[in-house]
């Protein structure tokens, strides 16, 4: 091995394992803010009707954050534009948890929702060209450290319910851990020293991956990707229906208790990790098709076991399977959009992203309202037929590339500039 080619290797391993990091921190504070949604709304006197309204903001304003992500990538790349955003993501969960006003809810929601949008975009536009360079599946294992940091941050929640700490306490500490390891990933992320847009030239995609010509860099159009938008949008309808609703769903559907009101979600972050852990190989060995169509089937079933569940404890098994089921949705769709477009895989990525968004903007206002006009048992069959829809357009992640591993691995290359 030569010394430029080892230099290669080690820089890709320093930032997969970068990139890991900051999925991790970003699911901590994620799971740390939708955890804790009810104390949020007792703490600022949310009445129910005007809590969904609070919880669509949110994504819409990350949508727009995902689209401002795009020229900003286009021109600084997506590791300063990540290493900028994450710290502030981190300091708005502190603002929501510190205010005291309405308005100052609404202000670090505002600044929560337009952060983690772009934040989401690079990631996964970071995510999507690391795997390129290695030339096989990886996308799930970043997906899997966010899971990971959704258990840590749901569990210091569950804590911070135990012991009835207010939510300054339980934020401000942890948001001094979380955001100066944020920032300390961050000197380690792929692309220093590369053009921003060196990852996404035609020319260079050419020569790194065989099979159908990539198309023009900066060109996306909207009818190849559509099918992968709507698979993301119903994954998310189905994932923002358990961030946001399972808590809600469990203490007053199921009379569970406030401290088990926070262990749904705990649950759906430890199967999603699993799924996760495990997803890459399953992809290399039975293909991304295989893979989702068996996801989306599990995350059915969970929602029906929900929907129908006499109790907490059987309520807590919906979640499993929803969990596992989900698990490996999200991080295919993402792969698979920079497959069918590796001349311009950061576009296509951050125009994805905002149908994550689309499905959270849904999902959280659709349930509300299905569940406070009629019933919450019946709002939970709703995201199970869409989630049963995706069944629809599993073929477009056919692509032989998925089947990385068992003799078809691509050599390395430095491609995420």
């Amino acid at each position: 091995m030569t010394v430029a080619r080892a230099r290669t290797d080690s820089g890709l391993r320093h930032g997969r394992a970068a990139l890991a990091l900051s999925f991790f921190v970003q699911g901590a504070v994620f799971a740390l803010l939708v955890t804790r949604i009810p104390a949020i709304q007792d703490r600022y006197r949310v009445s129910d009707a005007l809590l969904p309204a609070f919880l669509a903001a949110v994504p819409v304003l990350a949508g727009v954050g995902s689209v401002a992500a795009e020229p900003l990538v286009r021109r600084f790349g997506a590791g300063p534009v990540l290493r900028g955003v994450q710290p502030v993501v981190g300091l708005a969960l502190a603002a929501a948890g510190a205010g005291r006003s309405v308005g100052q809810l609404v202000v670090a929601l505002a600044v929560f929702g337009l952060a983690v949008g772009a934040l989401d975009a690079s990631m996964n536009m970071l995510g999507v060209s690391l795997q390129r360079a290695y030339g096989r599946s990886i996308m799930l294992g970043f997906h899997a450290a966010y899971s990971l940091g959704g258990i840590a941050g749901a569990s210091a929640a569950w804590a911070g319910a135990h012991q009835d700490l207010p939510l300054p306490a339980l934020y401000t500490p942890l948001v001094a851990v979380l955001v100066p390891a944020a920032l300390l990933a961050g000197r380690w992320f792929p692309g220093a020293g590369h053009p921003p847009d060196q990852a996404d030239r035609p020319d260079q995609a050419d020569r790194r991956m065989p099979g159908p010509p990539p198309r023009a860099a900066g060109r996306v159009p909207l009818k190849p990707l559509l099918p992968l938008c709507l698979v993301m949008t119903c994954a998310y309808i189905g994932d923002s229906t358990v961030s946001n609703w399972s808590a809600k769903y469990l203490e007053d559907v199921l009379h569970g208790s406030e401290q088990l009101a926070t262990v749904p979600f705990n649950v759906y972050m430890a199967t999603t990790l699993v799924g996760r852990c495990f997803g890459d190989r399953a992809v290399r060995r039975f293909g991304a098709v295989a893979v989702v169509r068996c996801g989306a089937l599990l995350a059915a079933a969970g929602f029906a076991v929900v929907a129908a569940a006499p109790g907490p404890w059987v309520g807590l098994g919906g979640f499993t399977l929803l969990g596992l089921g989900l698990s490996v949705i999200v991080p295919a769709t993402f792969a698979a959009a920079g497959r069918l477009f590796p001349g311009a895989s950061d576009s296509a990525v951050a125009r994805l992203n905002v149908f994550n968004y689309v499905g959270f903007l849904i999902g959280s206002p659709l349930v509300g309202a299905v569940g406070g006009g009629w019933d919450y048992r019946g709002a939970m069959l709703l995201p199970m037929v869409l989630v049963l829809a995706t069944l629809l357009h599993v073929r477009s992640f056919s692509a032989e590339s998925d089947r990385y591993g068992d003799g078809h691995e691509r050599p390395r290359t430095v491609d995420v500039g």
